[in-house]
């Protein structure tokens, strides 16, 4: 329904995007610039690059899935589903094509937008952003600094409930269902650690930390700085060390 390929083939790009960004083993590389990331590699034959470590990346957590497998044969169903129940071609194929149109800009936002503008709290060093725009469109997949750090976390995202992170909703709601498990997120601790060390600033953490060091700073110019010799707050043990001649 999605028309974004097998489920495999998907999740088998996006592990090589993640291991591999930015180099010629990026099925997505944004340094081959704006078009390309957003929709150009889907227009272009694969680097060889792209080719060569996807076969190599490991999908044995997935290729013998039943339900995976049952869905890369049956990718067509859908839209076969739709003709038998009475839809007729024309509707199906305008609908499809709104549904590029909007729907699978957003999506590639994710590759594109998401890896030029926005903030980088967690690793200035790399090109993924946290874009609330992307967010916003993508319902949740702005978030991108946080997801090539933290690539394990379900979240995709740091931030609380779903006010803009509604894939989340999803993910939880087949949680509760019983059908997601093992569901793995970012303890707090690991999270600061990782901002002070690596982040561009922008973040809470980083915030709090440069406002503490600031306050300390004031205390230190109020209290241990003074204008020159016989200034109250030069310390006996100074004055006894200054030579007069």
């Amino acid at each position: 329904m999605a028309a974004q390929e097998p489920i495999l083939h998907w999740a088998r790009d996006h592990r090589v995007h993640h291991k591999f960004t930015d180099t010629d083993a990026d099925p997505y590389n944004s340094r081959r610039g704006f078009f390309f990331s957003h929709m150009g590699w889907l227009l272009v034959k694969k680097h060889p690059e792209v080719i060569r470590q996807g076969q190599k990346i490991d999908m044995s957590d997935l290729r013998d899935d039943p339900m995976l497998k049952f869905q890369k044969r049956n990718i067509g169903v859908p839209i076969l589903l739709g003709l038998w129940c009475g839809e007729d071609f024309k509707t199906l194929w305008y609908g499809n094509i709104y549904r590029y149109l909007i729907v699978l800009h957003c999506v590639w936002c994710v590759n594109s937008v998401a890896h030029i503008w926005g903030t980088k709290p967690y690793d200035k060093d790399i090109s993924p952003t946290d874009s609330r725009f992307v967010g916003f469109v993508a319902i949740g997949e702005g978030w991108h600094n946080y997801h090539h750090v933290f690539p394990w976390d379900y979240k995709t995202a740091e931030l609380p409930g779903y006010r803009w992170n509604l894939s989340t909703s999803v993910i939880d709601f087949f949680a509760w269902l019983g059908w997601a498990t093992e569901l793995k997120t970012v303890p707090d601790e690991i999270i600061r650690k990782r901002v002070l060390r690596t982040g561009d600033g922008s973040h809470p953490y980083s915030i709090e930390m440069q406002n503490n060091n600031n306050n300390n700073f004031d205390k230190l110019r109020d209290t241990e700085h003074f204008w020159g010799f016989g200034d109250q707050e030069m310390t006996t043990e100074d004055m006894k060390y200054v030579k007069v001649l």
